[in-house]
């Protein structure tokens, strides 16, 4: 009855119904009358089961240096580590619209809240552009909300804000900081704006030598921050309309672990524009020094001699 609905290799497990079980009810009326749970308890006796896609395969083979740059990745984060130096995970969550729009996710309550039935940005009371800092020593992250664009200067701005606050009372004797950074976005590892950022608030600000190595392009889920901050948000506020800033920030100061995690948040009001162009004249001014294992991934910003006041 099955078999003119049956996908898959005929010769494996790999097989699926292209069908509801109302479709074979409805067939089998003409011979016996079977309810649809009958069918449904007759078909996992086939070891049939109601599944979704599951994304295992790669459209390409890879970057033929992406294993050697995840293992020089985890060297680098043990060498800061044992030196007692902050190892960050950075990255820039889902944009989000703020006002009565369904946020997915389901939550225990007596009736469901009620929410506008299309989310037409212009009934929005504005956009969230949420960039996280997640330390991974501390076990502790850091999320500033922005309002305006996801620029590189609006991440390096982030990153100061938390050299400020976070870094005297976590790690007073740093001179060294390890970012691990995905290979695009506002943090990307070709933008000019990134680099010249860094090199003048935080290197020459700070005096900090920082050391960024990225993740090879589609690795980016293998973030810390992606499974250890973010999604622990994402079940926070599940099924919560984020009606206001202030409701958002509310959720994300709630969002914790039974291993320790901690969060802050921070509004941040500045406006940021895009398409700022960084020149080669400037670019040559900067002491960016690229390593010899995965040159394309991985460099060392230094402090130069004229330092920025604080």
């Amino acid at each position: 009855m099955v078999e003119p609905y049956t996908g898959g290799d005929p010769m494996s497990e790999q097989r699926w119904l292209n069908c509801r079980l109302t479709d074979i009810a409805e067939a089998l009326d003409e011979t016996q009358c079977v309810s649809t749970p009958v069918i449904s308890r007759l078909l996992q006796q086939h070891h049939y089961r109601l599944r979704v896609n599951h994304k295992t395969i790669e459209s390409t083979a890879g970057h033929p240096d992406r294993n050697q740059q995840f293992e020089y990745l985890h060297q680098q984060r043990a060498a800061h580590q044992a030196a007692g130096q902050p190892t960050l995970s950075l990255d820039t969550k889902k944009k989000e619209l703020i006002g009565n729009f369904k946020n997915a996710g389901r939550i225990w309550s007596q009736q469901p809240e009620a929410v506008n039935v299309h989310d037409f940005p212009n009934d929005a009371v504005g956009r969230a552009v949420p960039y996280g800092i997640y330390d991974l020593q501390q076990n502790r992250g850091h999320v500033y909300v922005g309002q305006s664009a996801d620029t590189p200067e609006f991440a390096v701005d982030n990153l100061a804000r938390w050299c400020e606050t976070e870094m005297p009372q976590f790690y007073p004797n740093a001179d060294r900081l390890f970012l691990e950074a995905d290979c695009g976005g506002s943090n990307g590892v070709r933008c000019r704006l990134w680099k010249q950022q860094l090199q003048e608030k935080i290197c020459d600000r700070f005096g900090l030598t920082v050391t960024v190595c990225h993740y090879p392009t589609g690795c980016s889920k293998w973030n810390p921050i992606e499974h250890r901050l973010f999604s622990e948000i994402s079940k926070t506020w599940a099924g919560c309309p984020l009606r206001s800033y202030d409701i958002m920030l509310k959720y994300l100061g709630e969002t914790k672990t039974q291993t320790g995690l901690t969060v802050q948040a921070t509004l941040v009001s500045t406006d940021y524009a895009k398409g700022i162009h960084v020149s080669d004249e400037t670019m040559a001014t900067l002491n960016v020094q690229v390593h010899d294992i995965c040159p394309q991934w991985n460099y060392t910003i230094t402090p130069r001699s004229h330092q920025m006041p604080n």
